[in-house]
């Protein structure tokens, strides 16, 4: 009897983490009169309200702020504290960005340390659609000893080639090959198995990200975004980012 209910516990315990739920989200629009690239990692707690980490990266300059914060239920009432490294806990925040974020959207305004109002924001996940974009890439991009080589041909939104492969420090690789594009509004999206690769408009750039490519990756190996300009240049987002 006690084996069994050791077992029940461990298969409740087991079902309670499988249904922790998270979401990623892409989000593109102006921090004041500067456009952005926001990126929101969000995962649920038991009160219904999310616990929210993430990043924004200014398009111009590619200055990048790190984010952390919360979510409430219902209204998605949004506080994250903005700072310069990945880990904020514990150190000073450069400031906060407060507002409402549901429905694809989040508005509202960024403060600084002292909480007065610097500037309004507002993204959305609603990106331009892209049916009729024309590409044909074939770039490197490099950061220190961390190396990406991409090469893909799309006409009139249909992919007729692709190949990523990033090496990491240690020299361990990611290649992501042979995939097939599925639908998707604001973007073109290619997948094979479950790795997503998504290529979005931002204006001057497509950001080409990617997700769920693990098996494709050894196990340190990682593919960071690339910003793709008008004429084919490639930079690492993140890594380009300062």
């Amino acid at each position: 009897m006690k084996v069994f209910i050791g077992i029940v516990f461990l298969l409740t315990a087991a079902s309670a983490v499988a249904q922790d739920k998270s979401e990623r989200r892409e989000l593109i629009g102006k921090v004041g009169t500067r456009s952005a690239l926001l990126i929101l990692h969000a995962t649920e707690r038991a009160d219904g309200g999310w616990r929210v980490a993430g990043e924004y990266v200014i398009l111009a300059t590619l200055a990048r702020r790190f984010l952390e914060g919360e979510r409430s239920p219902e209204l998605g009432v949004t506080i994250l504290k903005e700072g310069t490294t990945p880990i904020l806990f514990g150190r000073p925040g450069t400031g906060e960005l407060r507002g409402i974020w549901r429905d694809g959207a989040f508005k509202g305004a960024r403060h600084g340390t002292g909480g007065q109002l610097r500037e309004e924001f507002e993204f959305s996940e609603d990106f331009p659609p892209m049916e009729g974009y024309n590409g044909a890439v074939r770039c490197e991009a490099k950061e220190g000893r961390y190396q990406a080589r991409l090469n893909y041909r799309v006409a009139k939104g249909k992919l007729e080639g692709f190949e990523w492969r990033a090496v990491e420090p240690g020299g361990q690789a990611c290649t992501v090959a042979g995939l097939t594009q599925e639908t998707m509004g604001g973007g073109l999206r290619f997948s094979a198995g479950g790795c997503r690769v998504a290529l979005r408009d931002l204006g001057d750039f497509v950001v080409l990200s990617a997700e769920g490519c693990s098996a494709q990756c050894g196990p340190e190996a990682y593919l960071e975004p690339l910003l793709i300009d008008r004429r084919g240049n490639c930079e690492l987002l993140r890594h380009g980012a300062r």
